[in-house]
């Protein structure tokens, strides 16, 4: 149980990192995607419903927004929650350099 916690966890939080990472990005696509599919006026507009009502209204300009926006928000967190969190494990386990 000691050899687990203290050898086999640790060498593979890397993996662990990485794989949160990948989870992350397929749920912010999986939540756009079930933005534009399904509309709840209670819950009011998302970056995807309002992707959607771009599109419906033919409104390029707000559409080009709206993927900005998208794209802006999923590279920010992995910018400010992912990368860094990535440098420290590989640091803290000494597989960077940096």
């Amino acid at each position: 149980l000691k050899g687990t916690w203290h050898i086999t966890l640790p060498a593979a939080l890397p993996g662990y990192v990485a794989g949160m990472k990948q989870g992350w990005a397929f749920s912010w696509r999986s939540l756009m995607a079930a933005e534009i599919i399904a509309s709840f006026p209670d819950l009011g507009v998302g970056l995807g419903q309002l992707l959607e009502n771009a599109r419906t209204a033919s409104d390029m300009a707000m559409v080009f927004e709206a993927i900005l926006l998208i794209l802006f928000v999923g590279i920010a967190i992995d910018l400010l929650v992912f990368s860094p969190l990535e440098r420290w494990v590989l640091r803290s386990r000494g597989l960077l350099v940096r």
